[in-house]
Parts: C-alpha cells; sequence; structure tokens
C-alpha cells in the first residue's frame, strides 16, 4: 500500500521541518510513503474565504488519481487513539487498498469539492494545531501505527 500526504502550503519552521523529515524516513522503512505539497494561492490574501478555499479544493483534486482513498485531516472527522488508528491502517491493508491518501487543507478547510470526493475525515485531537504541527503530528502517528503492527517498542500501552 501507499500512503500520500497531501498539505497545502510549505512548512516554514526549522525545527518542525527537522521532525517532519524524520518521521518521513522512518515511515519509508515501512511503506511507500509520498508528501505531496501544493503551494498557496497566490495573493491568497485577495479572496474570501469560500473563494480560497475552492481555489485549494482544484489544486487538491488535481493531484488525486480514480482509484486513492481519500481521508482529510479534518478537526470534525473521527478520532482514534493510537490503536485504534493501528487497527484502521490494518483493515487498509488487509483489503489491499492501493493508494491512502490523507489531506491537510489550508487555514480555512476544505472546499465542498473536496469534501464530496472524501471517503472519510480523522481528527487528530478536539484542540486545534497549526497546519505545520498536524504534518508532524500525524507523521508521528503514522510512524508509531507502523511500529504497533510490527509489534516494535516504540508505542507503550
Amino acid at each position: 500500500m501507499k500512503i500520500k500526504l497531501i498539505v497545502v502550503g510549505k512548512t516554514q519552521a526549522k525545527y518542525l521541518i527537522q521532525g517532519e523529515n524524520d518521521y518521513s524516513k522512518r515511515i519509508s522503512h515501512y511503506t511507500k510513503f509520498e508528501e505531496i505539497i501544493i503551494s498557496e494561492v497566490k495573493n491568497g490574501s485577495r479572496y474570501s474565504k469560500k473563494e480560497l478555499k475552492i481555489k485549494e479544493g482544484d489544486l487538491i483534486l488535481s493531484k488525486l488519481e480514480n482509484g486513492d482513498k481519500v481521508i482529510l485531516l479534518d478537526d470534525k472527522g473521527k478520532q482514534f487513539s493510537s490503536l485504534g488508528f493501528s487497527n484502521f491502517i490494518s483493515n487498509k491493508i488487509m483489503n489491499r487498498t492501493k493508494a491512502l491518501v490523507f489531506i491537510v487543507g489550508g487555514a480555512y478547510g476544505f472546499s465542498d469539492e473536496v469534501y464530496n470526493r472524501a471517503n472519510s475525515s480523522l481528527s487528530l485531537s478536539k484542540m486545534t494545531f497549526s497546519h505545520q504541527m498536524v504534518r508532524l503530528i500525524f507523521k508521528e502517528q503514522l510512524y508509531r501505527t507502523f511500529t504497533i503492527l510490527k509489534g516494535e517498542k516504540y508505542h507503550h500501552e
């Protein structure tokens, strides 16, 4: 199974970039992992929130393939424990899901078109994190998932 992470905009903080790079490398030991960074919309401040979400949504949708299973990282999504998330990923592997695509939207969330294309949504917490921090937290949880599935000693429960 291939896992893709689509994000809007680049991570700016060096400490987050270091952490993201570390976990991306770790994840790649377990599965094919690709991160797709979509540039922020130029002159985004000229647009209303809705217009900006639509423009970002079009860019996101252009990166998806027909068979992709799309999961939005969204504050309204389903919440899992780390073990629950590992079971979710395990089920996708067992069902021979070809590509699992997780998406982190822009500052204002997703357009209706992206919500309509999604197969489900996932919330990392009831708390709000910056979009740059969400990337690092998600990658750490994805790495944790694979260590759980392999019975390695990273996760303690």
